[in-house]
């Protein structure tokens, strides 16, 4: 996509840190700073901020593999979206794809985390546009969102949104998401082919063996974040949304020498390390995120994650974003 409007892509993968010869490797990865890297430097050299805000580009140069081909043998469009949550490791181990159900129909939530940088928000918009297109693409309809919501700032011009998403998206919102409505979830697909679909399953799940993400532990990761908001998620709580029972779920997390706490602590250290260097949300808001009852019990957990506090994390990264841990 930068190649098509006209970027020279090898120096953008060089100031990015990125080798050249390793983005040919079929099962590479990449960290999440240098992919916002080489956003933010594709932005700045392209001069325009909506850069990549194009159905046209997305529908030409956006790839998702084999978990597209999974998705189109789903019977509707609502499995298909089941699948892309599913396996949406394979495609990024630092993106989060999840459904919330609404009585309009269904919210289709994206977050991205594990960076020290913020996520650039033409990344943002580059894969929920990626979202939307193959659910046209699938259901060979010319499907509109309800409602589009982006966490971040509104534009001095928001019609290049408009025009991307066909609707009027929300910003300052709490979350990246789209809504689609149950009529259009219903849609069936005209290449469902369950056969093949139990086959494209198969290679998934082996992929996402070889990849190490098919580990409860990182489910139940994701899992608390999406409930963090609600306030501390209790295991029980975490179980149900996984469709396991309790105790299955602690068995799984003995055998991966991992527990439940542990979980927790690990995906709140990593979300705060995302809201602090987002300058949208006060201390107080960020301990509400976490699932703090109070900012006394966040005050003591950035000490112990980061070494100082919150304010002073905060500072440093918007300093020097590239030191921070």
């Amino acid at each position: 996509m930068f190649e098509a409007e006209g970027l020279d892509v090898p120096a953008l993968l060089s100031d990015a840190g990125f080798d050249p010869a390793s983005v040919d490797h079929q099962n590479a990865r990449f960290p999440v700073d240098e992919i916002t890297l080489l956003w933010q430097y594709a932005v700045a050299r392209a001069g325009r901020p909506t850069l990549g805000l194009d159905r046209m580009l997305v529908a030409r140069h956006s790839r998702i593999g084999t978990v597209g081909h999974a998705m189109s043998c789903s019977p509707h469009l609502s499995a298909a979206l089941e699948r892309l949550a599913r396996y949406m490791a394979v495609i990024s181990d630092a993106t989060r794809f999840s459904l919330a159900h609404d009585p309009r129909g269904c919210w289709l939530v994206m977050a991205h985390t594990g960076g020290s940088l913020p996520i650039p928000r033409q990344r943002v918009e580059w894969a929920m546009l990626t979202v939307l297109m193959q659910c046209r693409w699938l259901t060979r309809r010319e499907l509109e969102p309800l409602a589009m919501e982006f966490v971040y700032p509104a534009p001095a011009d928001d019609r290049p949104h408009r025009q991307a998403f066909g609707c009027t998206p929300r910003f300052g919102a709490e979350a990246n998401r789209l809504l689609l409505s149950a009529a259009d979830l219903a849609l069936p697909l005209p290449t469902h082919q369950p056969d093949l679909g139990r086959v494209q399953e198969q290679m998934l799940d082996d992929q996402l063996q070889q990849l190490g993400q098919t580990t409860t532990s990182t489910l139940v990761c994701a899992e608390i974040a999406r409930r963090l908001p609600q306030g501390e998620p209790r295991r029980q709580d975490v179980a149900a949304g996984l469709g396991l029972a309790e105790r299955t779920l602690q068995r799984r997390l003995q055998a991966e020498s991992v527990s439940f706490q542990a979980l927790l602590d690990r995906t709140r250290s990593e979300l705060a390390r995302q809201y602090l260097a987002e300058d949208r949300h006060t201390l107080t808001q960020v301990a509400d995120l976490l699932g703090f009852v109070d900012s006394s019990n966040f005050f003591r957990a950035c000490k112990r994650w980061f070494g100082m506090p919150p304010a002073q994390y905060r500072a440093r990264l918007w300093e020097y974003p590239a030191l921070a841990p």
